[in-house]
């Protein structure tokens, strides 16, 4: 008896197949988390800038929030680089004696956090990412 072993060619179709379809799952689970993940640094980095707006209020520009958009330029800018749309509106920019910062997320292209002089991080949704009176709406 001469018999031949190894496998067939559907037999290793069928494993293609299902390594395949396993891949498939595991990356789309993959970028869900990429995406969560620069929401958590978006919202570090924006919730970050509650301390330097303070710094500015106390020092740069004493008892007002004129200069505070310059002055966190580069917090603004290290979200804006995981792909953010970031808005900033100080007391020269809004009229009032206070100061906002609102960044798109990646998980939701409608979905804003925002930050802003009076303790209010929150997140809100819309397609025009306006800040009246330096809060957040």
């Amino acid at each position: 008896m001469n018999k031949k072993q190894g496998f067939t060619l559907i037999e290793l179709l069928v494993v293609i197949a299902i390594i395949g379809i396993l891949s498939s799952v595991v990356l789309a689970s993959l970028n869900t988390a990429r995406d969560r993940g620069s929401d958590a640094a978006i919202k570090g980095n924006i919730g970050g800038i509650r301390a330097q707006a303070e710094l500015v209020y106390d020092s740069v520009s004493p008892n007002s929030y004129d200069d505070v958009c310059e002055e966190i330029r580069q917090a603004t800018e290290a979200a804006e680089e995981t792909g953010s749309t970031v808005l900033c509106v100080d007391s020269g920019d809004a009229g009032s004696n206070g100061w906002a910062v609102k960044a798109s997320l990646k998980t939701d292209a409608n979905n804003f956090y925002c930050v802003d002089y009076t303790g209010v991080a929150t997140t809100t949704s819309g397609t025009n990412p306006t800040i009246t009176d330096g809060e957040c709406d």
